[in-house]
């Protein structure tokens, strides 16, 4: 039997409205942190379009979530996304930096132009939860056959960003400005290599109309409807390296008559540890260097010609990063050529430090504080995962947040994470997050943050 998505069961859908009461946040009434302004009459229609709209957000997400891609891959989903922004009457642009989808939703009156990015890609995570819309897709990743999941919540990114531009293209005369709605592959990265939001970049997504400030938003393990923001750095830069160390080959039986370079890749990845615990100053930010994978050998008694190692690294300073880099090269040629062997260093461009830009942070709490009515929008602690949003925000001022998806019954310290097969995104957050999507472009469109 195939399920409706659009029609409510189970514990899924019971958790939304449930959630709601126990938090005191409903979706019929406009909501007001303490401390914040007074809604604009645009807040409270927003508030006001909410209850109508979720269950097709809802159906939107079950169905993305049941019919995941891979990064590069994703041509159902921007299908679904293209035509849902067609039907609104947005201007839509396609095949934007691969299978990336551009919308551009006109204001009735002259003003700035906002951006809202969403992602569009899964991961290659086989889904072990217990779902009526659980993921059953098989794909191929790097030539191995894997599961396909939304394990990292961009289902719930797609879907609310899909329910705030219907609500903003009902909004469309009286808006004072545009909104462009960006919908990227690949945020998890291609498989060779490569980000969605640099092909975007290349392929002039901040442009025509050119973008002032643009904001993104990430589900995580946080209390339920809870937004969780900080100004300047607030999640890691990321880099990834291999270390391919070539050795001599011989008999297992005689490893005097070659270098062994399972032994030195094995001192090579003791010697990196020491580069983040007794080489860098981590006192103000820290810093992390994971090897990840090591690769080599094929048979008991032989000693392999070489071997390789992949592993990642995560710093929120330049100057910090670039000593790492450094460190890491010094420290696997080092140690290889000591032994007799060669050492090949090869770190990629990753991502850069994804860093609210303050100025704009200041200016939009008040909004952040009204879409998450009492559950709370609260500053973060830094997080070391990383996220290519961080592009975008080097070529324009951009402000990236969370917003919490553990279910209340479950401790979110202790969840299943991001990027795990178990992990899960409860819907009652879903309206908060349509909430804040549709609200920090109307309240930016009508309060600009007026240039120095």
């Amino acid at each position: 039997m195939r399920i409706n998505p659009f029609q409510p069961f189970g514990r899924v859908s019971r958790l939304l409205p449930v959630a709601l009461l126990a938090s005191g946040l409903s979706i019929t009434e406009p909501v007001q942190a303490q401390g914040t302004s007074k809604p604009s009459a645009l807040a409270l229609e927003i508030d006001k379009r909410l209850p109508q709209l979720m269950p097709k957000v809802i159906g939107w997400r079950r169905d993305i979530h049941e019919h995941p891609e891979l990064s590069g891959e994703e041509t159902r989903t921007a299908k679904l996304v293209a035509d849902h922004l067609r039907a609104l009457g947005i201007e839509v642009r396609t095949g934007v930096g691969g299978h990336g989808v551009v919308g551009v939703l006109k204001g009735g009156k002259p003003g700035p132009v906002v951006a809202l990015r969403s992602d569009l890609d899964a991961l290659p995570v086989e889904e072990l939860v217990d779902l009526p819309f659980k993921s059953k897709v098989k794909g191929t990743y790097r030539g191995q056959a894997v599961g396909v999941m939304h394990a990292c919540g961009h289902d719930m990114h797609i879907a609310m960003l899909m329910g705030a531009a219907e609500i903003l293209a009902g909004l469309k005369a009286q808006l004072p400005g545009t909104v462009k709605l960006i919908f990227q592959p690949a945020e998890e990265g291609l498989p060779n290599g490569g980000t969605g939001a640099k092909l975007m970049l290349a392929d002039g997504v901040l442009e025509n109309p050119k973008v002032d400030v643009i904001f993104g938003m990430h589900v995580g393990n946080a209390p339920l409807g809870t937004i969780n923001y900080r100004p300047g750095p607030a999640m890691a830069a990321s880099n990834s390296f291999s270390i391919v160390v070539h050795g001599k080959q011989a008999h297992g039986a005689m490893p005097w008559a070659g270098v062994d370079p399972i032994v030195v890749g094995s001192q090579i990845v003791a010697g990196l540890q020491t580069i983040i615990s007794r080489q860098t100053d981590i006192s103000s930010v820290p810093a992390i260097l994971t090897v990840g994978a090591f690769q080599g050998g094929v048979r008991n008694n032989i000693i392999p010609d070489s071997v390789v190692m992949l592993g990642t690294i995560r710093t929120f300073d330049l100057g910090i990063r670039q000593d790492v880099f450094a460190r890491v090269a010094r420290t696997a040629e080092s140690i290889a050529a000591g032994a007799g062997g060669k050492a090949i260093v090869k770190i990629d461009s990753g991502n850069l430090v994804t860093r609210n830009d303050s100025a704009l942070t200041q200016h939009m709490v008040p909004t952040l504080q009204r879409a998450a009515g009492p559950a709370g929008a609260q500053v973060a602690a830094l997080w070391t995962a990383s996220e290519d949003f961080s592009w975008y925000q080097d070529k324009i001022p951009g402000l990236f947040f969370n917003l919490g998806i553990t279910p209340r019954d479950k401790d979110w310290r202790t969840a299943p994470s991001n990027h795990s097969p178990l992990f899960f995104a409860d819907e009652a957050a879903l309206p908060t997050g349509v909430r804040v999507m549709a609200s920090v472009a109307v309240d930016y469109l009508l309060n600009p943050l007026k240039s120095k």
